[in-house]
């Protein structure tokens, strides 16, 4: 960009994620520091660069609580309340992740009147209520109690991965297109966005959410024609949460989750990020293969039970 000094032109780089550009500006997202935005006047010439090379590091030392808490701050629901230690969350049914009761610590209160109240505040809101549990993170007695109680628990797998493998892994980086918002194609291939305006409404705050966020995008082949794959990635220090990558139906088996998934392992590699986590169920094989492909594994298992109205 050229830009006046001292009466005279003088030319600089910006380089980053160019993530806006109209009539009036342009807004480019450097690796490091805020937004550079600037008249369209000001550019000179332009051309794509390379993603910075990720450097190999060992996974960040993290707990399994401490990963669930980050996870929760990646994927914030509209709406939280404390009970105790335990966090109520809300967001008008969109995803158990954000309307469910995180169970860690003490709820200040004896079990069973604790998961009374769960039941009561869900109940207001006119949700189910789910609690999730972490063993060990939330209380001893709980998935006993929650057994007494007739909830079925069902297994959800933490799965992480270093950074910078992944961020070698995509195909075609040119092909990605990454924002910082979810635009109108990105949430046409979404699979969890319904039809009602409210459950859209909280969709989108939450997944607009978190420390860092952006939202990735494989375009169609023509102007205007839905998008091939997308994914989301949330930043957060030393970790990075990667969610909501779907490939449509006709573009599968072509390799675009991987090199989705592999922008977005750069993008937050960039960021100063070294390991990589994401959640799905236990029983979503098809997803457990393509992580375990891309050298994904284990950390740990939680589980949500919904309990059964009073």
């Amino acid at each position: 960009m050229s830009e006046p000094v001292d009466g005279r032109p003088v030319l600089r780089d910006v380089i980053g994620v160019l993530v806006a550009w109209n009539d009036h500006e342009l807004t480019v997202v450097p690796r490091s520091g805020e937004p550079v935005t600037f008249p369209p006047g000001l550019l000179v010439a332009g051309k794509t660069v390379p993603l910075f090379p990720a450097r190999r590091a060992p996974l960040p030392e993290t707990t399994p609580v401490e990963l669930q808490r980050i996870a929760a701050a990646g994927w914030p629901a509209v709406e939280q309340e404390p009970l105790g230690e335990w966090t109520l969350r809300a967001s008008a049914g969109f995803t158990r992740r954000a309307n469910s009761v995180q169970a860690l610590g003490d709820p200040g209160l004896p079990l069973p009147a604790a998961l009374d109240a769960v039941r009561d505040w869900y109940a207001a809101r006119g949700l189910p209520a789910h609690v999730e549990v972490l063993t060990p993170g939330s209380p001893p007695a709980l998935a006993a109690e929650l057994e007494r109680a007739g909830a079925v628990l069902a297994p959800t797998q933490v799965r992480v991965a270093p950074l910078a493998p992944l961020a070698r892994a995509a195909r075609d980086s040119r092909a990605v297109r990454l924002s910082r918002t979810a635009d109108a194609a990105w949430m046409s291939l979404y699979r969890r966005v319904t039809a009602d305006p409210e459950v859209e409404r909280a969709a989108r705050r939450v997944i607009h959410g978190g420390p860092s966020v952006w939202f990735a995008t494989v375009p169609g082949p023509e102007a205007g024609a839905p998008p091939l794959a997308i994914g989301r990635l949330a930043v957060d220090g030393d970790w990075a949460c990667f969610s909501a990558v779907e490939v449509a139906p006709a573009a599968r088996r072509r390799g675009l989750a991987t090199t989705v998934m592999g922008v977005l392992a750069a993008r937050a590699a960039e960021e100063g990020a070294r390991g990589g986590y994401l959640q799905v169920e236990a029983e979503n094989d098809t997803a457990l293969a393509l992580y375990d492909r891309l050298g994904f594994t284990t950390s740990h298992t939680y589980h949500y039970a919904r309990l059964s109205a009073r």
